[in-house]
Order: C-alpha cells, then structure tokens, then sequence
C-alpha cells in the first residue's frame, strides 16, 4: 500500500544483479506477470517496450519479474526486444514479499501462481503507487500516467 517502505533488496535478472538501492534517485516500474511467452504477458512486455522511452524521460526503470529462469528471460527479452531487464524469482521470495502469489485453478487443478501486479518505487525503497489484479490493456499507459507526475 502506498507510503509503506520496502525494504531493499536484491534479485538475479538478465543483465546480472538488481539492487533498489543501487537505482540511484530514479524510479522504479516493478512489474510482476505470470509466464514468459503467454499471451498476456507478451501483451504487456509489448506495451512496456513501447512506452519505456517515455518511462526513462520520466526518470523511471522498468523491471519485469516472473518465476521464469534467466534462460527463459533472456529468450523472451530477445524476441521482444526488450530494453528493460527480467528478473528470475524462482523461489518465490520477491513475488511472497510483494504478496503477488495466489492461489489459481489450472486446468482444474490448484495452483499458486502470480497475480498480475504493478508497483512504482523509489530507490530509498518508498513505495508510491501499486495496481493488483491488472488487465494489461491500457495499464502501461496508466502506469506512465502516474509516474509522469511524480
């Protein structure tokens, strides 16, 4: 919820090591999604690529992060030409601390898998602005919105 902070932390992504602290006095668009190459996520990745030139005048970073390997990242990243970083949560730790994983029914089954979800934070770890259960069309959009007027 915004005004909470977030403690700092760190994550694996496809150019090496994220730390929010390291992100200077920028900020960040940490995206959550469920999988690599689904349709909804391609969606999404899409509409974060084509407005990430407005997000970097803007002083933000954009970070997407699913459970996905590096390897299944840095393929994604390739045919999207993403010019943003994906970050591997495999075990779950920054997806349990955002709270983002939820339970699901796949095919009949249950399943914990990750709720779309959108934060803006601070490098200081200040969080500014979260969007929970996002339907991705218009919500890059949204998200640029907002951190326009930051």
């Amino acid at each position: 919820m915004p005004g909470t902070r977030i403690e700092d932390f760190q994550v694996a992504t496809t150019g090496g090591t994220f730390r929010l602290s390291a992100l200077g006095a920028r900020l960040l668009v940490l995206y959550f999604y469920p999988r690599d190459n689904t349709p909804g996520c391609t969606n999404e990745a899409a509409d974060f690529r084509d407005l990430y030139p407005k997000l970097k005048k803007a002083g933000a970073e954009v970070l997407g992060v699913s459970r996905d390997s590096l390897r299944s990242h840095e393929g994604f990243k390739a045919k999207m030409r993403l010019p943003f970083e994906l970050a591997s949560d495999a075990e779950g730790e920054l997806c349990a601390r955002f709270g983002v994983l939820k339970s699901k029914t796949l095919y009949g089954r249950p399943v914990r898998g990750i709720e779309r979800s959108t934060f803006v934070l601070r490098s200081d770890g200040a969080l500014l602005r979260e969007w929970r259960g996002v339907k991705v069309a218009g919500h890059a959009k949204e998200v640029l919105d907002f951190v326009q007027t930051v």
